[in-house]
């Protein structure tokens, strides 16, 4: 299964998630319930974006760094359309 990568702006983090191709999350609390974290103080709505970085750009031993990825120039995970924008 492919890795990819997702930026939430509510928070700054930017974490490294496995799911199949055709899925997509567009909230921070997908992401926390996939990647098997706890939401903290950032609401479970807030939108979250895939980065176009090919996954496996954020290794797991930082996930959870503000920082995002030099090469993740853009989000192409808009409005449920995963991969077509």
């Amino acid at each position: 299964m492919p890795t990819y990568d997702y930026r939430c702006e509510a928070n700054g983090r930017v974490v490294e998630v496995r799911h199949g191709m055709n899925e997509c999350l567009t909230t921070w609390g997908e992401l926390c319930r996939l990647a098997g974290l706890e939401a903290g103080a950032t609401p479970p709505d807030a939108p979250v974006e895939r980065l176009i970085t090919g996954g496996q750009v954020v290794r797991s031993t930082s996930l959870g760094d503000a920082a995002a990825p030099p090469c993740a120039a853009g989000a192409c995970c808009g409005g449920g359309r995963c991969a077509l924008d």
